[in-house]
């Protein structure tokens, strides 16, 4: 039976929150999504129709997929800075720029030179990736991830 004892221990309240700061940027990724789902649920004629359809369900699985997806980075990259040891500020940007930099740089290269997508939208969803990585690493060093930080 496989166990986890391989994996860092990382703080329940650095996940927790770490998932709200994520979630929050996440949603305002979202937001525009969340809008036109909100007005069409105005426009129904009642809260049963709306919650049998399509948007309801896809803005459910939005939701539910960002929350989970936040939980799990939340969680990867509190056990990254427990385990090269990062106490300090500019080491925790330094992580959170190579989980960038390892993550998310390759599909803006990817959008800029091939997919010739705006720059615009691209620079949005730099940002929000920003935020995620770099952002949330700042927030989780200042925050504690150790359970114990005397080990």
């Amino acid at each position: 039976m496989a166990t986890l004892n391989y994996l860092p221990p990382v703080k329940p309240s650095a996940i927790a929150l770490g998932t709200v700061f994520n979630h929050g940027i996440a949603l305002a990724v979202l937001a525009p999504v969340f809008g036109d789902t909100y007005h069409r649920a105005q426009a129904a004629n009642s809260k049963e129709e709306f919650l049998k359809s399509k948007e309801a369900a896809s803005a459910a699985t939005a939701w539910g997929s960002a929350l989970f997806g936040s939980a799990i980075q939340s969680y990867g990259v509190g056990a990254l800075i427990n385990a090269t040891g990062t106490l300090s500020y500019k080491g925790a940007a330094y992580l959170g720029s190579l989980i960038f930099m390892a993550s998310s740089a390759p599909s803006f290269i990817s959008q800029i030179f091939t997919e010739k997508r705006p720059i615009d939208t691209i620079a949005v969803g730099a940002v929000a990736r920003i935020f995620e990585t770099v952002g949330l690493s700042l927030f989780l060093t200042y925050w504690g991830t150790r359970n114990n930080p005397f080990d």
